[in-house]
C-alpha cells in the first residue's frame, strides 16, 4: 500500500458501516482507532502484498503552524522500535513511535471513495488552533486534502484565517505544478468550503515559481478562481 500521504478496533453502528462509535476501551484513550471501511481497505492491501509477517506503521509529525502530517506504510513484524505502541486492529497490527502517539492518540482514520478520489482521512481530536474556525479548517486539511494529495508528493498547510478567507501554502509536488490552480479549484477549496461554509474564499500564497514543477504561473492575488 502506497501512503496515501493509528488500535483497539471500533465497533460501528451497523447502520452506518463507516461511523466510528467509542467501545469500551475508549476511556483508556486508544492511540488510533479505524473504521470498518478503512480496515478492511487495509487488511485487502495486506493481504495483496502477502504480508501474514506485515505491520501497518503509523508516523505523524507537526506540519505549519497547526497541522499534523500523516504517514502510513507496511513494516515487517520484526520491525517493532523499543518505544512502539502496537496496537492490535484485528486483521493487523499496528506501531505507533511514542512521538507520534502524542499527536495521533483518539484518531479515527476512515476510509473514503469519492466522485474524484479515494484516500484515507483522519479525525483527529487534538485540536491545534485557538480560533474554532481555524481549528476547522485545519483538520479538514490535516484530515481530508494532505492525506490525497500526498498520494502525488504534495502538502498544503494552512498559514492563516482571517475574515472569512484561508490562506494556504502548497509543497512538495503540489508547488510549481501546472495543475496547481486545477487542484486548489476542484479540491482543495471545494473540501474547505464544504466542511466550513464560514469560509468565504481560499487564497494561494505559494512562490509557485520556486517550485520543482515552475511552469505554473499564479495570479496576481493568488486566490481560487472560485473567490
Amino acid at each position: 500500500m502506497s501512503p496515501t500521504k493509528k488500535a483497539e478496533p471500533v465497533n460501528p453502528d451497523p447502520g452506518s458501516p463507516d461511523v466510528a462509535t467509542p467501545d469500551a476501551a475508549t476511556a483508556a484513550a486508544p492511540v488510533i482507532r479505524f473504521t470498518d471501511a478503512a480496515r478492511d481497505r487495509i487488511a485487502e492491501s495486506l493481504e495483496i502484498d502477502g504480508g501474514e509477517l506485515l505491520a501497518l506503521r503509523v508516523e505523524a509529525q507537526k506540519l505549519g503552524p497547526a497541522g499534523i502530517d500523516y504517514g502510513l506504510s507496511f513494516v515487517g513484524l520484526d520491525e517493532r522500535e523499543p518505544d512502539d505502541e502496537v496496537a492490535d486492529a484485528g486483521p493487523f497490527r499496528v506501531f505507533v513511535d511514542a512521538a507520534s502517539a502524542r499527536l495521533v492518540r483518539g484518531t479515527v482514520v476512515r476510509f473514503a471513495p469519492s466522485l474524484h478520489s479515494a484516500g484515507f482521512e483522519f479525525d483527529n481530536p487534538n485540536a491545534g488552533w485557538d480560533d474554532p474556525l481555524a481549528d476547522a479548517v485545519q483538520r479538514v486539511v490535516d484530515g481530508t486534502i494532505n492525506p490525497r494529495v500526498g498520494s502525488h508528493g504534495g502538502l498544503v498547510t494552512l498559514l492563516e484565517v482571517r475574515d472569512g478567507t484561508a490562506y494556504l501554502a502548497m509543497h512538495g509536488g503540489c508547488q510549481g505544478c501546472g495543475k496547481a490552480q486545477v487542484t486548489l479549484r476542484e479540491g482543495v477549496e471545494t473540501a474547505i468550503r464544504d466542511a466550513v461554509p464560514e469560509i468565504l474564499r481560499v487564497v494561494d500564497t505559494t512562490d509557485h515559481a520556486a517550485g520543482t514543477q515552475p511552469y505554473f504561473q499564479p495570479g496576481e492575488d493568488g486566490e481560487s478562481p472560485l473567490g
